[in-house]
């Protein structure tokens, strides 16, 4: 597609952040292709700018952006010292609202710049009272909810590592990631709101505890309003009421730039999850850049993005405090029965300027027919969306029911880096299903099978120059061979990410699906994004999955999973309609075998298709080896799978 589908107003563009950076750098501020050719190109001036446009506050300056360029292990800003927490409560405001905490049931509450920093201040004294100091690990079993957002600050002000997950996971799952960094501290909640029920979580903090032989104590929060029963826990109890209300003053401590921050863990489908170690100047730069560049974030914009605290959005979320931005947190179902189009409406109560989700929720939006423009969503200028490809079906949509002159970005990321790839600008066009152009800084390629760049096809997401936030390591590998394995085994030097993209002769990036999963029906490569996205933009499917399975006769066999919409039943009109919706909106190539109906597609916790999995389970993989129900939303589906790997196996061997 050649011509956009939406070019942003002259006027917004040239009075955005990051037009002032073009012009504090000296690159032409109309033109984004420039800027960020130089970015990648003069990689020390550009995160060195950085660094002085946004004025970050050193306790000791660096000796050089730079010290070594190489992946892994670039060495970043050498000599410098400084905090994250910092950062982020250095542009808060004493008297405005720094968190605004939202929950599905349309309640909520403010707190202020100088009370976030009372708390930071207090629950930090508390950590440090019981022996948490630099390098010791501090967790959270949390909802969304401003607790999280203080208990890691307090931790990080401290220098010591966070690390948290929501509490739909179950306790054993929590101690799979936790239990790897022995952590001193567990900070809990009672409990948490989805779709209009209250979930008590008081037994399984009590299991999670029991888990975690290292701790020392374990602060308990009151955020649903359950008692918290008298028990024999195994560690120290401190009250969060207690721990949240002395009277300190705040005193962060300064850190080496690549101190570790947080533990971010991978979604751990097969064996234990992945721990991903970023640090806290890479993340304040990358942050820095992304939200106050990128998203245009400053004092007085409001953020909402639906996320849990185990997805990378989180750490996101959090950041936006580095602007001066106000930041929303929000416990509950995106889309509860009670009122499905609730974050919508917390927008507009709230004047929300940025609005983020993830695909499938603006196509739920769209096929079950919510108008979020029933409110005044007049404060709305970006629609953020990320977590998987957004279909192009989508754009048009949200021009329509959200606004038409909001920018609809795209972003392309990864716990990886805790950051994107690509996305949009306030002064990149967009292209409808691309994604407008690499993000500054980024040096991203597509690469062929041979390891050559290639423009107008399909290849590897690549990056062949490092970033800052690029993990330090990866937690117990302390060789680091699995972080090399991860990103650097088919490239060296280079990082292949695992994704398929095309980058277009107009400088945006179409994301086709992962590259682990890719389709390849007679040597000929597919992206599953492709697939997903015209089939389910049919108002007769909720979702769609599609997979492609070597068979031991040397067969390939490419089948397309479909949940039918309520009331719908997949027969044979359907089919034959699925099909010739492939065939016109995809290719001829593209068309399944066959059409399956499934009562669900699995996804990870946090939101991706399970294509690997479910394509070893149909090929006989044994399940214990292939996903851990703990990290699946429907445990239940791996066993629907398994049968039917095992059904058709069997009918094969009688045919």
């Amino acid at each position: 597609m050649s011509t956009p589908f939406f070019t942003p107003d002259p006027e917004t563009a040239a009075g955005s952040r990051i037009a002032d950076f073009a012009h504090y750098v000296g690159v032409d501020d109309t033109d984004y292709a420039a800027l960020h050719r130089w970015s990648v190109t003069h990689l020390e001036g550009f995160w060195g700018a950085v660094w002085d446009y946004f004025a970050v506050d050193a306790d000791t300056p660096y000796e050089q952006v730079l010290a070594e360029e190489r992946m892994p292990g670039a060495r970043w800003f050498p000599g410098a010292t400084l905090n994250y927490a910092h950062h982020a409560l250095r542009k808060v405001r004493d008297d405005d609202a720094a968190i605004v905490a939202l929950d599905e049931t349309g309640s909520g509450y403010e707190v202020t710049g100088g009370r976030l920093r009372e708390l930071v201040a207090s629950v930090a004294a508390t950590l440090r009272g019981l022996g948490v100091g630099k390098g010791d690990r501090v967790v959270g079993y949390l909802p969304n909810t401003p607790h999280a957002v203080v208990a890691f600050l307090a931790a990080a002000s401290l220098g010591a590592v966070w690390s948290v997950c929501g509490q739909d996971y179950a306790p054993q799952a929590a101690a799979d990631r936790f239990a790897q960094l022995e952590p001193t501290v567990l900070i809990a909640a009672d409990g948490y709101l989805f779709n209009g029920t209250t979930h008590d979580r008081r037994d399984a903090v009590l299991e999670l505890a029991g888990a975690l032989p290292t701790l020392k104590a374990t602060l308990l929060v009151d955020h649903v309003g359950l008692p918290w029963p008298t028990r024999a826990y195994p560690t120290l109890v401190v009250p969060w009421e207690d721990a949240s209300t002395r009277t300190e003053q705040l005193s962060c401590v300064p850190v080496p730039f690549d101190h570790p921050l947080w533990v971010v863990f991978s979604s751990g489908t097969t064996g234990l999850p992945k721990g991903i170690v970023h640090g806290h100047g890479g993340v304040l730069l990358e942050h820095l850049k992304t939200l106050g560049l990128h998203s245009d974030l400053g004092p007085d914009d409001r953020l909402l993005w639906y996320t849990t605290t185990h997805w990378m959005m989180w750490n996101l979320v959090v950041s936006t405090l580095l602007t001066g931005a106000t930041t929303c947190t929000y416990d509950g179902s995106p889309a509860p029965f009670a009122q499905p189009d609730v974050l919508w409406e917390l927008a507009a109560r709230h004047r929300v300027t940025v609005f983020g989700t993830s695909p499938q929720y603006l196509l739920g939006m769209s096929k079950f027919g919510i108008d979020p423009s029933v409110h005044d969503l007049s404060s709305i200028r970006v629609v953020g969306c990320t977590g998987s490809a957004l279909p192009a079906s989508a754009y048009p949509w949200v021009r329509d029911h959200v606004g038409e002159r909001v920018l609809l970005a795209s972003i392309s990321g990864g716990t990886d880096i805790v950051s994107g790839f690509a996305g949009s600008a306030p002064n990149t066009p967009v292209w409808a299903g691309e994604l407008s152009a690499p993000h500054l800084g980024v040096a991203l390629a597509a690469y062929d099978a041979e390891g050559l760049p290639v423009t107008g096809r399909v290849g590897e997401l690549v990056v062949t120059r490092p970033m800052p936030s690029m993990p330090l390591y990866f937690w117990n590998d302390p060789d680091g061979i699995r972080y090399r394995d991860a990103y650097f085994s088919s490239y060296p030097g280079i990082w292949r990410h695992g994704d398929w993209i095309t980058l277009t002769g107009h400088g945006s990036v179409i994301v086709h699906g992962r590259s682990d999963s890719t389709l390849n029906r007679n040597g000929v490569r597919l992206g599953s994004a492709d697939i997903h996205d015209v089939v389910e933009r049919l108002p007769e499917v909720t979702e769609a999955l599609v997979i492609g399975a070597e068979e031991p006769d040397g067969g390939y066999w490419m089948p397309l999973f479909v949940v039918p919409a309520p009331g719908v039943t997949l027969d044979d009109a359907l089919r034959d309609r699925i099909r010739d919706a492939v065939r016109t909106g995809a290719s001829p190539r593209h068309v399944p075998d066959e059409v399956i109906e499934v009562p669900g597609i699995p996804h990870t916790r946090t939101g991706k298709k399970l294509e690997v999995p479910v394509k070893r389970l149909l090929q006989g993989a044994p399940a214990e080896q292939v996903v851990n129900p703990a990290t699946v939303d429907n445990p239940d589906l791996i066993d629907h799978y398994a049968r039917l790997g095992a059904e058709r196996r069997a009918g094969r061997t009688s045919a």
